[in-house]
């Protein structure tokens, strides 16, 4: 069961870690949310306004869809939308995760005595899925995770000098907490504070009276300065009675209103239960959620001799999980501020920690590089794409491809390297999807410059299957003026070329358009599709995988002209 953790394997997971963040940073399929493109339509709109304040957007019920700094920051890293990239838009959300990470480091050092230790809790965070996919686009969990755990992070790096701090630290957790809230929402000071106040009372011993006597005053005075930080943005704000309608009432309290009709019934059954909210909240650590349940059965088994810092975990994972399982909107996502105390709890007892957790992680990544290998195999080898060209990998990808399966063979044979291989199979993972996708980045999903270039100022429908869906296509069509229709439509040639004068229109694979005589393709690109049916989920089982999975788009030039602006609504918007 012992399995150290040296400090050269340390570092070289740590590399690794570092490339994977990095690798396909700027990749329009980096695993992430959807709300990425909404708000980065907020920034580019209130950008183009000149003013930082108040938010603007050209979507119904998403302008004040959360609070300013998020956007606030996508205006300074982009230059006031003069650099428009999702490189420049993300690479704020990296160094976010890069500083939680480093200051976790030096918490768990300090208090465990190891450096290993600290080095490792780390790293298992930055494991965890949850942490890739939220901790690199252009969202709001990032800042909100930071800014929430620095002070328990503190609490945990100090110990006595923060608990026993009159002003300092209530001060310093005023500050963090206020800049969460102004990231995510005023609701976080609802979990953070009941933490904090767990976190005291332990300290006292369980004393409420010592509590209310000593602590509850700066719990108090941490929770005011921070809703007072939050309220900035009503003094600052030109229109504060919009921000009351859409943001707090409409995206926070609307998340009490019962999913169906009764809200004890969704509290215990249906996909807002309190025990989907456990399970995705587990389900955050990615293959690594066996791990987790492993390190939670050592802590209760231990439950009677824990230290002080075990204990402050626990209450911090306690807290989260009972406030957020209140709204009747439950997700996993909710908790992602509490997954550093879950990687540390991890940290702590790696060497007693039993290898079936890993090996099942293992097992895990091993099945998706098989998954990856087969279709990459098939989509390399196939002649899916006609003679337009073809899905080619480099060799290096191949190669990156056997070692990786190779290392995790070595790893689920071998049981002293078994954990340390896991945890580096976890950022190997994450390398492997962006290099699986990497043809799609390159021409063949991408439109050639002679048409960007004819593109420039000049209006464009395309197909939108998502709100602000046209941001994406902002990317791919910098300088044309872009207007959306309904994706369902996007195969409906005749119709879409009689109607738009400049459209994008979708077909399988291997179907041509069938075009008016003065109409003109003037380029065309390859996409992955969104939705599939049950029949066409079969044909890519039987290896048919090409043909389903992606779509032709082609850009066609018509006569038709717009003479007026189009009654239905944009449906990006």
């Amino acid at each position: 069961m012992r399995s150290p953790f040296s400090y050269r394997s340390a570092i070289l997971i740590l590399l690794l870690g570092i490339f994977s963040y990095l690798y396909g940073l700027d990749s329009r399929f980096a695993p992430k949310n959807g709300d990425e493109y909404p708000y980065m339509h907020i920034v580019r709109m209130t950008a183009d306004a000149g003013h930082w304040l108040p938010l603007q957007s050209e979507m119904d019920g998403i302008k004040n869809t959360k609070p300013p700094l998020l956007f606030w920051q996508g205006i300074a890293s982009t230059q006031w939308a003069s650099q428009w990239g999702l490189s420049e838009l993300r690479w704020p959300s990296l160094v976010y995760t890069a500083l939680t990470a480093f200051f976790l480091f030096l918490a768990v050092r300090r208090f465990s005595g190891k450096a290993q230790t600290g080095l490792l809790a780390s790293l298992v965070w930055l494991s965890f899925f949850a942490t890739y996919r939220y901790g690199r686009p252009f969202l709001t969990d990032p800042p909100e995770v930071f800014w929430l755990t620095l002070p328990f992070i503190a609490l945990l790096y100090w110990g006595r000098g923060a608990f026993e701090s009159k002003l300092l630290f209530p001060l310093l957790a005023a500050g963090c907490f206020g800049l969460a809230l102004l990231s995510k929402s005023f609701a976080y000071i609802v979990p953070a504070s009941f933490g904090l106040s767990l976190c005291y009372w332990r300290w006292r011993s369980w004393s409420i009276p010592q509590f209310l006597k000593c602590d509850f005053f700066k719990v108090l005075l941490i929770a005011l300065l921070a809703l007072g930080i939050f309220a900035l943005w009503f003094a600052l704000d030109p229109s504060p009675e919009a921000v009351w309608k859409e943001f707090v009432l409409g995206e926070n309290a609307g998340k009490f209103d019962a999913r169906s009709k009764n809200y004890l019934l969704d509290l215990i059954r249906g996909g807002d239960s309190i025990w989907m909210l456990l399970f995705s909240t587990l389900g955050n650590a990615g293959v690594f959620i066996l791990v987790l349940i492993s390190a939670l059965w050592q802590c209760w088994r231990q439950r009677r001799f824990l230290s002080l810092e075990e204990s402050l975990l626990l209450l911090w994972l306690t807290a989260f999980f009972i406030v957020f399982s209140l709204p009747s909107q439950r997700s996993g996502r909710y908790l992602l501020p509490v997954m550093p105390a879950f990687a540390v709890l991890i940290a702590l007892y790696w060497q007693k920690l039993s290898l079936w957790g890993f090996r099942f992680a293992l097992l895990l990544q091993l099945i998706i590089f098989s998954a990856l290998i087969w279709i990459g195999g098939n989509l390399q080898t196939s002649s899916f794409l006609g003679n337009t060209g073809a899905w080619i990998y480099p060799v290096w990808h191949w190669v990156f491809m056997a070692l990786s399966v190779l290392l995790i063979l070595v790893g689920l044979g071998n049981a002293k390297l078994c954990k340390s291989v896991a945890l580096a199979g976890c950022f190997l993972v994450y390398c492997a999807l962006t290099s699986s996708l990497a043809p799609l980045e390159g021409g063949l999903g991408r439109f050639d410059q002679t048409t960007i270039q004819a593109l420039q100022g000049k209006e464009v429908w395309v197909p939108c299957d998502y709100r602000a869906k046209d941001e994406e296509y902002r990317l791919l069509i910098p300088g044309a003026i872009l207007h959306g229709y309904l994706a369902k439509d996007a195969g409906n040639v005749p119709s879409l070329t009689s109607t738009y004068p400049l459209v994008a229109v979708q077909l399988p694979m291997g179907v041509s358009p069938q075009i008016c005589e003065s109409c003109q393709v003037l380029s065309k690109r390859m996409e992955m599709r969104a939705r599939h049916s049950d029949a066409e989920i079969t044909a890519m089982l039987m290896g048919h995988i090409g043909e389903y999975l992606f779509v032709n788009e082609f850009l066609i030039a018509t006569p038709a002209m717009i003479t007026e602006v189009p009654s239905t609504k944009d449906a990006c918007r």
